[in-house]
């Protein structure tokens, strides 16, 4: 007998919704994307008209058929729209930040686990292609010993934009920060201390729109040099990753395709989904060889949506978990208190 449908429910239908959730699930044949909350237009009806529109998060919730929900609201609503739809009984992947604090992650991980329900966070870009070459790079030591780790995100936009949440509320330290983060942290661990030069640059921005992390001794690597950026005004952008080892380096310009390849409207059907073009690859330089180009693993984000579905059929364990992920909020939690300029302990006794 075939597995019946994962149902799933969506609680926006922004840029989140409409890129990185709807085309997946609705890609995905073990789900079906049954309800949408739109609290005031219709703009999924076209291109999902077997979807319900609902108004309310109340109105999605109370939907029984619905196992799972994708929490993709504003980042500082994460943490009770979670606890809402857990409370409901429903499984929930919840965007990235996870939440704002360590103790709200507790609350939510206790309430999912009293109830045996899955929760996981979704950290897509553990399915980059140009982090998955990083990670293969790393794990079978091309590069000799590694002794430098460079991971930015390079953006620029020199106004502030208006009627957008994510210039009022959260910053790139909790927004763009938790990508960068998760990675680090998957490949290396926590570190013991961080350095932090956190800011807002642009003219009359409120909120963080700079960041630069110095991680001291990572758990898995100690000692390793460890430097995490991203920032607003990067109109000529610094490479994506840098890696140097005794044994050479790796530089890795331009991002992962994927997300380019859904504003242009493209879905996972799309011919060569997920592969990077020759002219975007990295280089690799070694003493033997040189400067020679190094092929970019192929990204696909539908891994995610597969491995949610093992959770919930199969009950395997979801690599984005969100037990797992609690330590990405640890970092960010405390490097968001601390003062620009000084070195903060992970681990305060």
């Amino acid at each position: 007998m075939k597995p019946k449908t994962i149902k799933t429910g969506i609680m926006s239908y922004g840029m989140s919704g409409q890129l990185f959730h709807a085309p997946f699930i609705d890609y995905h044949e073990m789900f079906e994307l049954t309800a949408i909350l739109e609290r005031s237009r219709n703009l999924s009806a076209e291109r999902y008209p077997d979807a319900t529109i609902v108004r309310s998060t109340d109105e999605l919730l109370a939907i029984n058929e619905l196992e799972l929900i994708i929490v993709n609201t504003p980042d500082l609503t994460h943490y009770e729209y979670t606890r809402q739809a857990l409370l409901a009984g429903k499984h929930v992947v919840v965007e990235k930040p996870f939440a704002q604090t360590v103790a709200q992650c507790r609350e939510l991980i206790r309430i999912a686990e009293e109830r045996n329900l899955m929760l996981c966070v979704y950290q897509n870009r553990r399915w980059d292609g140009d982090f998955l070459t990083v990670k293969n790079i790393i794990e079978q030591g091309t590069l000799g010993r590694l002794v430098e780790f460079e991971s930015t995100f390079a953006r620029y936009r020199n106004y502030i934009k208006p009627d957008t949440w994510k210039e009022q509320s959260g910053g790139m330290m909790y927004n763009l920060g938790s990508h960068i983060v998760d990675q680090t942290i998957s490949l290396f661990g926590l570190p013991e201390a961080v350095y932090v030069d956190i800011a807002t640059m642009r003219d009359g921005g409120v909120v963080d729109d700079y960041f630069c992390l110095h991680l001291i001794r990572c758990a898995k690597n100690p000692e390793l040099r460890v430097t995490l950026k991203a920032g607003y005004l990067m109109c000529e952008p610094e490479p994506r990753f840098v890696l140097h080892g005794t044994e050479g380096s790796y530089l890795k310009h331009g991002v992962d395709p994927q997300e380019e390849r859904l504003k242009n409207g493209e879905t996972p059907l799309a011919d060569n989904w997920g592969l990077e073009s020759p002219d975007k690859w990295g280089v690799i330089t070694t003493e033997q060889e040189g400067r020679v180009k190094y092929p970019t693993v192929k990204g696909d984000y539908t891994s995610f949506y597969d491995a949610v579905y093992q959770s919930l059929r199969n009950g395997a364990e979801h690599p984005t978990d969100a037990r797992g992920n609690v330590a990405v909020i640890q970092l960010l939690e405390t490097v968001s208190k601390a003062k620009p300029g000084s070195v903060v302990d992970m681990n305060p006794k």
